[in-house]
């Protein structure tokens, strides 16, 4: 790794670790944030500006949101989910989560608190623009798909009441509608703890509890396997 990408990293941590005593207090301060339904987040999403990648670029940058997420959308540790090729209406969903406090779950999502706190909506849609830009994160040796984990992406579990993952989020994991994430290339570490984040019931901003209900009947397991699957997708 270069100097100057050490160095970054390491001011960016700094800024952000600084301001998360401030993120923590508010949080126990702060006031529920008003859960999503369809038609709020469909406004939303209606609303969003319309986003300057050049722009988004830059911001990247400056408010060191690269520290932890990388130059080009991906993070140079498996610590922090990579975002290049996410869509951009659900990153823009996820700040507007973190700047109202709808994701306050775990000290990562504090430290993107402090992150998001002096960011617009029309920031927010210009960082967004420019990660939706990237190509998505591949990495060189992919590895042959778990059977389980391919009946789980391709056809769910009716016995279980469990929908197939590719009707939400794509059948290459592309991403679907209404912020439904783009999963291909994501750190399979990124991906099992947001999964059993949402397993434990530790984090509601999914709309309707929708992934919630979901992560909630899948083993550990499963959990590992479609983690590794998205990974080399």
């Amino acid at each position: 790794m270069k100097i100057s990408q050490i160095s970054l990293i390491g001011v960016g941590a700094a800024l952000l670790v600084s301001g998360w005593v401030w993120a923590n207090e508010a949080a126990h301060e702060a006031v529920d944030a008003v859960k999503w339904k369809p038609a709020t987040l469909r406004v939303a999403l209606a609303d969003m500006p319309a986003g300057d990648i050049a722009r988004g670029k830059a911001l990247n940058s400056q408010l060191m949101c690269a520290s932890c997420h990388g130059e080009n959308g991906v993070a140079p540790t498996s610590n922090w989910p990579n975002v290049a090729g996410q869509k951009n209406d659900y990153t823009y969903k996820m700040l507007l989560d973190y700047k109202s406090g709808l994701r306050s779950e775990d000290e990562r999502s504090k430290l993107m608190t402090v992150a998001v706190e002096p960011m617009s909506q029309q920031d927010m849609a210009d960082v967004a623009a420019y990660y939706a830009s990237l190509p998505a994160h591949e990495v060189t040796v992919k590895a042959p798909a778990h059977a389980d984990a391919e009946r789980l992406v391709r056809k769910g579990d009716p016995t279980r009441l469990l929908t197939p993952c590719a009707s939400c989020h794509g059948v290459k994991g592309q991403g679907g509608k209404e912020a439904a994430p783009a999963l291909a290339g994501q750190s399979e570490k990124a991906f099992i703890r947001t999964m059993m984040l949402y397993k434990n019931g530790e984090r509601d901003n999914d709309v309707n509890k929708s992934m919630a209900q979901f992560a909630g009947k899948l083993t550990d397991e499963e959990i590992r396997q479609l983690a590794a699957y998205y990974h080399t997708r």
